[in-house]
């Protein structure tokens, strides 16, 4: 029997289509990686009886990045990184071992079929998965075709099944696209990131920001901030005049009434009118018009409508928005949340889809009306050619989804039910006075038929007091005639909405990616989300757009950035080359690139107005080897330590605590040591600013503490204070942390596993000598004699943490708390604690001993 492989992009899809195409009957199991699962069952496939195994990634399969030594910042010119510099495709997540994953489900497949979402991401993770799979399938005879594509914009059972009874092949010109704006982004972002990150960190001081990114895409959103800031403050406001009256006609409601010329910017002028107009108490009735108008009922929902009422309506952010829409598809409750296209397909079920939500309590009435009355023609919209505009699938309650989850499915449901409604029509009486030599107006609206906007009703007609019927003619009596002095206002700051519609205009980023340029803008501190989701642009946000202005603007205005995106897309349809699109790109911008770093004084000029540099900033700290006098503490992003004299910058691990670690001096080069720290529930170690910044040894790189410092008699190293391999890692070595007492700990020099052991212990010390079991360094413990675990008055002990039956009970493995991933990547080690591991080769993990700490795992 053969074997068809199917992969899915989520593993919450996987288990959804499985179970629609085994008719439930697919038996589950957890895949080596832990994090996807296969389902498997028999079936019918091409008209033979197979076994289908059907499995998932998580997202992309492989990234795109520099080779090893051009992802150095200190030793690689930045220039180089628009076409010297080779990639390659790494593993997007490697704890995952998703191509091992893969290889090991589709050994001895004879066919794959692929599921991935359907837009161009989708097809690029497509040929990531052919790339892992068709190695090590079983081969074929000449010209049988193996491969197939699944295209479904819906987890129903209609849609899955006629996706499974017409499958295609994987687009290669759209994975292409993909991978030519990979290249792109990561060659030009990279090259200015790195540029101006280490130009400016190295001058300012206070720029709150760890790295000072360009991104082709990024910049010009920001730009269109700044430009909305710039109108800000260069508004000047200007006094105006408006004339206004107030009529009434014996017992009636009194009418405020509009002028016709609306406004004038002279006073005399506005003065003038008044006096005209004051001497009249009578304003006749000139003309009264009737007129039927409509609302337009909704088009249908393409994701960046439902981006925009996220944040203007539902007040979510863009990324948040789509992060819960992805969830409600995957769930079933939504379709395919990411496309452009505003128009139903002819064949679509409108009435099916309805149906699915008569039952719903919140708008059960409306739906049935519908149903009996026969839904409307929805109105024509734009096909873009890729998936169904977004709908429910089926009904869901707030208790069932809850929170934001339900909010965005209620709108999504109710504008759905909008698009098929009725007009919203309305009766609009407009009546014309005139009093002396003056024309006014006042107007009232009334509702017909609410049509849409009963399933709509924040869009409906607000309701106002019906006019008494008057007619040509009639007249009222003027109770007030005054003169109102106002000011224009200026435009306030963007709001995500208005973010979304000029990025879509300009056509910067897609339907997928223009959340992710948003949050990009927040999250580098260019940009802070104010109330209503108003984005006000920060000093360093304002300054890098006004410095690209200064220097070329075509680096933050959206038009290369569009003409880019017009080639990409003529890729993805096959009408363009790949490789010449992105070697003339990139050449386009190395020029520029090259012309930004010659000017680049044009933007310090800026910077030097807004920010304090080095020497200005920070507290004294320690002291620096070389002048022996002390550096100053910068602690805004990134925090660093800055010597003035030596004018020397020196990195310092992010996301934690530095102090000074007792005044102690690295003996290699004299600068003191401070100590780094996530906090009491996590890691801390000692570093050297100098030895941080240059590693001293060979088998050492940029970025280590003293717990992996192989210097053989420092106490402070990874030699002297190095335990045993870690109990979860590969790489990891348990390193005693010195500075824990009373409630001491050692935790890996690479992951997030600590392990607190002898508390209240008044001393902790690392033997030279080994454990004989399991290679582990002993330890020699002091204990204070009124807390002593140890029997009799006996206040000492030396053995193995994890072999010795004293010390057994006084051993509990955690997970550190940690304020964030990593601070640093890099291979460590493999040879274990230096002193006692050299001897013996790779140190063994604790045997029996992972159960044993398993039982105080938290």
């Amino acid at each position: 029997m053969k074997t068809v492989l199917m992969v899915a992009e989520k593993p919450s899809l996987a288990q959804s289509i499985a179970k629609i195409l085994s008719k439930g009957s697919a038996s589950s199991r957890k895949g080596l990686n832990g994090a996807c699962s296969v389902h498997e069952y028999t079936g019918s496939f091409m008209g033979q009886s197979v076994r289908f195994k059907m499995t998932s990634v998580c997202g992309h399969v492989m990234s795109l990045d520099f080779i090893g030594k051009y992802n150095n910042w200190d030793k690689v010119d930045p220039a180089e990184l628009f076409s010297k510099a080779p990639t390659e495709k790494k593993e997007a997540n490697p704890k995952l071992s998703m191509v091992k994953f893969l290889q090991v489900e589709g050994r001895g497949c004879d066919y794959v079929v692929l599921w991935l979402d359907c837009d161009k991401e989708g097809e690029n993770i497509c040929f990531e998965v052919l790339d892992a799979v068709l190695p090590v399938m079983n081969r074929t005879h000449a010209g049988e075709r193996t491969v197939y594509r699944a295209k479904f914009s819906s987890i129903t059972d209609t849609d899955i099944m006629n996706a499974m009874n017409s499958l295609g092949e994987p687009n290669k010109n759209e994975a292409l696209s993909v991978d030519a704006r990979q290249e792109l982004d990561l060659r030009i972002g990279c090259a200015f990131t790195r540029f101006q990150t280490k130009y400016f960190q190295g001058k300012y001081g206070n720029l709150d920001s760890s790295l000072i990114s360009f991104g082709p895409c990024q910049t010009p959103t920001l730009g269109f901030c700044v430009e909305r800031h710039d109108k800000i403050q260069s508004f000047k406001p200007e006094p105006f005049w408006v004339l206004q009256v107030k009529v009434s006609r014996g017992q009636e409601h009194p009418l405020t009434l509009d002028w016709d010329r609306v406004r004038v910017f002279d006073r005399e002028i506005a003065q003038m009118f008044l006096n005209l107009t004051k001497t009249s108490r009578e304003a006749k009735v000139e003309s009264v018009s009737k007129k039927e108008k409509a609302k337009q009922r909704p088009q249908a929902l393409n994701t960046v409508e439902m981006l925009r009422v996220g944040s203007s309506a539902l007040g979510m952010g863009p990324q948040h928005t789509m992060q819960i829409a992805e969830r409600l598809y995957t769930q079933g409750y939504i379709s395919y949340p990411r496309t452009e296209t505003t128009h139903y397909p002819e064949n679509f079920d409108l009435r099916g889809t309805l149906r699915q939500q008569a039952n719903n309590p919140f708008w059960c009435d409306t739906v049935k009306a519908l149903l009996a009355e026969n839904i409307n023609r929805p109105r024509k919209g734009t096909d873009a050619g890729d998936h169904p505009p977004i709908t429910p699938l089926r009904s869901a309650s707030e208790a069932e989804l809850g929170g934001d989850a339900w909010r965005l499915y209620e709108y999504i449901t109710r504008h759905f039910i909008a698009t098929i409604s009725y007009d919203c029509k309305y009766l609009q009486t407009s009546i014309s006075f005139s009093v002396g030599c003056e024309r006014f107006t006042s107007t009232c609206k009334e509702v017909i038929s609410p049509g849409f906007t009963e399933i709509m009703p924040w869009l409906g007609i607000p309701k106002e007091e019906s006019f008494q019927p008057c007619e040509r003619g009639d007249k009222f009596t003027v109770d007030e005639i005054k003169l109102q002095e106002k000011q224009t206002c200026p435009p306030d700051y963007l709001t995500e909405a208005e973010l979304i519609s000029l990025m879509e205009k300009h056509g910067i980023g897609t339907d997928a990616s223009i959340p992710v340029h948003i949050n990009n803008i927040c999250q580098r501190n260019y940009v802070t989300v104010e109330s209503g989701r108003r984005l006000k642009p920060t000093s360093l946000g304002i300054v890098l757009v006004h410095g690209y202005y200064k220097i070329d603007p075509e680096l933050v205005l959206p038009t290369i950035r569009s003409a880019v995106e017009k080639q990409l897309n003529l890729i993805a349809l096959g009408k363009v080359n790949f490789h010449q699109v992105v070697e003339h790109t990139l050449d386009i911008f190395k020029r520029k690139f090259h012309y930004f770093v010659d000017s680049i004084a044009g933007m310090d000029e800026l910077m030097e107005v807004s920010f304090s540099p080095l020497a200005a900033t920070g507290k004294p700290l320690s002291r620096c080897g070389k002048c022996h006098r002390f550096m100053k503490y910068i602690q805004a992003k990134p925090s660093r330590l800055h010597c003035s004299h030596c004018d020397e910058t020196y990195s310092l691990p992010q996301n934690g605590t530095i102090k000074l670690y007792k005044e102690l001096r690295c003996p290699l080069d004299d600068f003191e040591l401070v100590l780094w720290s996530s906090g009491s529930r996590g890691k801390s170690y000692p570093l050297c600013p100098y030895c941080y910044n240059n590693a001293p040894f060979r088998d050492m790189k940029k970025g280590m503490g003293c717990n992996e410092c192989t210097h053989p008699t420092c106490q402070h190293s990874l030699s002297m204070l190095g335990i045993a391999q870690c109990v979860e890692c590969e790489n990891g070595v348990m390193v005693l942390d010195s500075t824990s007492g009373p409630k001491w700990k050692m935790s890996c020099n690479k992951c997030n596993v600590i392990v607190h052991f002898f508390e209240n212990a008044h001393r902790v010390r690392v033997s030279a000598e080994t454990c004989e079991v399991c290679d582990a360094a002993l330890v020699l413990v002091d204990f204070n004699k009124a807390k002593s675990p140890l029997p009799g008055d006996q206040t000492q002990h030396t053995g193995c943490v994890f072999c010795d039956n004293v010390f057994q009970d006084l051993v509990e493995l955690k997970h550190a708390t940690m304020r964030h991933p990593m601070h640093r990547g890099g291979q460590g080690r493999k040879q274990g604690r230096g002193r006692g591991r050299a001897r013996r080769g790779n140190p063994k993990k604790p045997k029996d001993k992972m159960a044993a700490l398993a039982a105080y795992f938290v």
